[in-house]
């Protein structure tokens, strides 16, 4: 393994992992997408960030916030497209839920887009239960999955 996980501590929106985890979002889902992510997580209640290193590089991240108490929302995440295939998603959601756990949380939802297969299966094989769905403001299916911790 080549890569290490780290959590960053959001309090500091100029953290180099965070910018890092701003441009890989840009990458994978858009600039756009990427342009309001740091002033919209400052938002959110305890949010928390967990990030991938390779040689000190951000190559994947899993960003969520808490939603009510004791219970936690998995916003978002990726991996470097030159990085997939490694474990490194699975890592990423393994060290944010054993960090859930340890803090008291219950449960957690995430939503993701119906065309994002690959993040249903490891949800899924994560233990994640598909709950329902609904359709997003662009017209996308979004797939709602909550996991009992």
């Amino acid at each position: 393994m080549d890569w290490e996980i780290k959590q960053v501590n959001l309090a500091e929106k100029e953290h180099p992992h965070f910018v890092s985890a701003i441009k890989l979002d840009g990458l994978l889902f858009g600039k756009a997408h990427a342009c309001h992510l740091p002033g919209e997580i400052m938002t959110k209640h305890r949010p928390t960030l967990f990030v991938a290193l390779s040689e000190n590089e951000v190559v994947g991240f899993k960003l969520g916030y808490e939603r009510k108490p004791g219970h936690y929302y998995s916003w978002m995440g990726g991996v470097d497209p030159d990085h997939r295939g490694r474990g490194i998603a699975r890592a990423l959601m393994e060290a944010q839920h054993s960090w859930l756990k340890s803090g008291g949380y219950k449960g957690l939802r995430t939503h993701t887009k119906n065309q994002w297969q690959e993040m249903i299966i490891l949800n899924l094989k994560c233990g994640f239960q598909i709950i329902g769905t609904f359709t997003d403001d662009e017209g996308d299916t979004k797939v709602i999955m909550e996991k009992t911790l």
